[in-house]
């Protein structure tokens, strides 16, 4: 299908754009077709609307601080030191995966930049014996989840599947997908894993004009981790424009969705516990959280903001409120730190267009390399000119009807991937670090000794979450070690 250039040249001046066919008349053929292909795909209308709301919002957010109180009783439960209620949400959250009911959406769309990698994020090694991927590790506990659903529930073996969305960005799209195959989809079966891509917005300047990054191209930036829900929309080929997330969830009569972000070792992939938890909550929404290490902790915090519930950043709880104590527990009131962990139903994430326009788009004001209309020439600022729009996964909360909020233990289920190694902190040696230490309670709780010193790497596909080691109870490990099957571990007592 061509372009009718006249009707987008029209389309372009109406939105008091046009500046961006300065260069057409220069242009070769093949230049004049992939930026008219570019600036007809993108909605400009849209742009200049987001941009407007984004700018209001931020005045007024900056000027009219609604009230922030911590989370209310009856939203939020910890599965911390209470066993008996995690085992029956774990129960309620096999058999909707049992029953078809359950898929998986993993943000994976940045690079391990901070990690001295090119590669996608999921690509990294964080060290361990195996010296498996984070890929890989989410992989096989999404297999070894489905082999305990077909077991605990009475189904018939791999007869229980639990579909994977993979949400990559422009950059890491083709590289993660050549890595899936290159590894044999880790095992799982290759129609089970939908890739599909976060979106972009245009860079702007600072009064809303789209900048070129070239004579031929719209400077372009991901839109967000909140992103995300504009691209369960999107087709996931050209050549299908009907297939989306959103339809293919549909297909296959998905009811409930677990999302997570790539970075985290610990992740527990389509946690049983967490989606029970949140069914039985009738949630439409949720989010999984970490107690906060101290009041001081750069960590944003699931709260209620004017009586909705949102992500607040640690910077706009005043020191008064980071201290305050909850007067019944003693534990701190704004405790509840946000990991990107979150549940949704299908039908909450088929309802987010419908108040998609009153999501306020951030602002993060950036160096914006770009080329000077008047010359032609190619410009690398030294001090800000610009912006990018973006929107967080959490920006959706303050409209949930059912929002709910479980507490889980951070040493169990959070070790972020931020930081490049020998940092200290969230970087690849404290996620083995804290991988292992799990490793030896698991064992330590199935009834195990574990010798000071040994460490013992077991993998996904022998237990999810310290299930299935009733056969070490009574053993001493004195070997360290990579345990593949429960028939390895005789080797290492």
């Amino acid at each position: 299908m061509s372009i009718n250039i006249d009707a987008l040249r029209a389309r372009y001046k109406e939105a008091d754009q046009e500046h961006v066919f300065q260069f057409w008349p220069q242009l070769s053929e093949s230049q004049r077709v992939a930026l008219a292909a570019q600036l007809d795909a993108l909605n400009i209308e849209r742009v200049n609307r987001v941009f407007e709301y984004a700018v209001k919002s931020e005045g007024v957010l900056e000027n009219q601080g609604a009230p922030i109180e911590p989370l209310p009783a009856d939203a939020t439960d910890t599965s911390v030191g209470h066993p008996e209620k995690e085992a029956e949400w774990r129960r309620i959250g096999l058999e909707a995966i049992a029953r078809g009911e359950v898929g998986v959406l993993l943000m994976a769309g940045g690079q391990g930049t901070r990690l001295g990698s090119s590669a996608p994020k999921g690509c990294y090694d964080i060290g361990l014996p195996s010296h498996k991927s984070l890929f890989q590790y989410q992989a096989e506990r999404i297999a070894r989840l489905q082999e305990v659903a077909e077991l605990e529930c009475g189904r018939a073996k791999g007869s229980v599947t639990v579909p994977w969305y993979i949400m990559t960005s422009g950059p890491t799209r083709s590289e993660t997908e050549d890595f899936f195959k290159t590894n044999s989809f880790f095992g799982l079966n290759p129609q089970n894993i939908i890739f599909f891509e976060q979106g972009t917005l245009p860079c702007l300047t600072m009064n809303g004009k789209v900048f070129l990054d070239s004579t031929s191209h719209v400077a372009v930036a991901p839109d967000g981790n909140g992103g995300l829900y504009a691209a369960l929309r999107s087709p996931l080929s050209p050549s299908d424009k009907k297939r989306t997330v959103l339809s293919d969830l549909a297909q296959r009569k998905i009811l409930y969705v677990h999302a997570y972000c790539v970075d985290n070792c610990l992740v527990r992939v389509a946690d049983p516990a967490f989606l029970g938890y949140c069914i039985g909550k009738q949630a439409d929404c949720a989010a999984k959280v970490v107690p906060k290490t101290s009041p001081t902790e750069s960590v944003g915090v699931v709260a209620l903001r004017g009586e909705k519930f949102s992500v607040v950043e640690y910077s706009e709880i005043t020191k008064e409120q980071a201290e305050k104590r909850d007067a019944k527990t003693g534990e701190l009131a704004f405790r509840a730190g946000n990991i990107a962990n979150h549940f949704y139903t299908t039908a909450f994430l088929n309802n987010v267009e419908s108040f998609e326009e009153e999501l306020a788009f951030h602002i993060a004001r950036k160096k914006i390399p770009h080329v000077e209309l008047s010359t032609g020439s190619f410009v690398k600022p030294d001090k800000v000119n610009g912006m990018k729009l973006e929107m967080f996964v959490f920006d959706v909360f303050p409209f949930t009807k059912r929002f709910a909020v479980l507490e889980v233990a951070r040493n169990e289920e959070f070790s972020p991937l931020k930081n490049a190694p020998g940092t200290g902190s969230d970087d690849p040696d404290t996620s083995r670090r804290d991988l292992l230490s799990q490793h030896r309670r698991f064992l330590e709780k199935a009834g195990a000794a574990v010798k000071e010193g040994v460490e013992i790497e077991i993998s996904p596909l022998v237990t999810y979450a310290g299930d299935g080691l009733a056969s070490v109870k009574g053993k001493t490990f004195s070997r360290s070690g990579l345990v593949s099957s429960i028939e390895e571990f005789d080797v290492l007592v």
